[in-house]
């Protein structure tokens, strides 16, 4: 940071305001707040195409003290809109690392703050639930950011998976496997692509609009359908994809938003949390084994728990073990299942990563 740190301001819809020092570029910047309580893994949470369009505050105190590398990423850019942090450090020590926190937070237009008890904020959101909020190290004058804030559409009924989407379509993997996987991208990681692949997968990534007499051409054994950011109810283009898809009777995998557009298309409806789960260390129960597992997360819509109790044709598979919400499900008669988190866990623990190796499995399965 520079001798002469500038002010920095931090407004929440509720009126709550923080004053800190501008990191990164310097601007004003707008999203609904989050908190991730991960200690590592910045790059990779900064650059996850499910954070779009919100404002993330890090909870750990020390953020950027190992750099940036290149390889580090989940997408092509950072999709934070904003950042807010206790210590974001410019000086880091990974030998490995490319460059510095600040500098790749410039580079990324990302309007951030620091200086901030992001402890007591992230109790605040805990209490008072998600909400939008502003940056600025533009101006301090808060009648001003009141009104800008004031403009900023709640997530809410905001579908934004097209808004980070492949534009067109493409391949990874051995073009001669004999699994041949169609992802539905509505804001794929790279890591969850590079799970499939290393398990021999050929997999073509598709834009979330893509029709699937178009997808259909390529002639998959099996559809995975993304993670990706906003409401998932609002996406009536991408349920009716779905529901189609179930009805090729071939295996389907949906991970986060997946798992929300799977409910939907079985007419479960999806609801917004109070401040959703990002972190990671969820427990999570496996219904089936009964065995647990430490997840990552990364949600603000969850699956509406009665509405699938009085669905006779989903079983559910997985639950939170903080709050029993619904973490995974199965379409009883199809080969389709899904969950709320995230078994790529990049960053996170490994527990998880046994769905992919299922997902191959039924694929085999079916194609016998």
């Amino acid at each position: 940071m520079s001798d002469k740190p500038i002010p920095a301001v931090l407004l929440l819809a509720d009126g709550t305001v923080a004053y800190g020092q501008a990191f990164g570029a310097i601007g004003t910047t707008t999203g609904e707040i989050c908190f991730n309580t991960g200690m590592t893994g910045y790059q990779e949470v900064f650059t996850d195409p499910s954070y779009f369009g919100q404002i993330l505050i890090m909870n750990s105190a020390h953020i950027g003290n190992y750099g940036v590398k290149e390889t580090d990423v989940e997408s092509d850019s950072v999709k934070i809109s904003g950042l807010i942090g206790r210590n974001l450090e410019d000086q880091y020590s990974r030998k490995m690392a490319k460059g510095s926190l600040n500098d790749y937070l410039k580079a990324n237009k990302i309007v951030s703050i620091e200086g901030v008890d992001t402890r007591a904020l992230v109790a605040h959101i805990r209490t008072r639930g998600a909400m939008n909020c502003i940056i600025s190290s533009e101006t301090t004058n808060i009648e001003v950011l009141k009104k800008k804030l004031a403009e900023v559409p709640d997530m809410d009924g905001l579908e934004l998976a097209s808004k980070v989407s492949t534009t067109k379509t493409y391949e990874l993997g051995d073009k001669n496997s004999s699994i041949r996987i169609a992802v539905m991208d509505y804001g794929v990681k790279k890591n969850i692509l590079n799970c499939m692949v290393e398990r021999g997968a050929y997999v073509k990534v598709f834009p979330a609009k893509t029709s699937l007499e178009e997808i259909k051409k390529f002639q998959p054994h099996g559809y995975f359908i993304s993670n990706g950011p906003g409401d998932p109810a609002p996406m009536d283009y991408a349920i009716s994809t779905l529901k189609q898809i179930l009805k090729e009777e071939k295996p389907v995998f949906g991970i986060c938003l997946g798992h929300q557009l799977l409910a939907l298309a079985n007419d479960i409806p999806t609801f917004k949390m109070h401040h959703g789960h990002r972190g990671l260390n969820h427990p999570v129960k496996n219904l089936i084994t009964g065995k647990s597992e430490i997840t990552t997360q990364n949600h603000g819509f969850g699956v509406d728990p009665e509405a699938v109790k009085k669905a006779k044709h989903i079983e559910v598979t997985h639950v939170n073990l903080n709050d029993k919400s619904i973490e995974g499900i199965r379409v009883k008669g199809k080969p389709a299942f899904s969950v709320q988190y995230h078994p790529e866990a990049t960053p996170g623990p490994h527990d998880s990563r046994y769905l992919f190796d299922e997902f191959l499995a039924l694929i085999r399965e079916n194609k016998n």
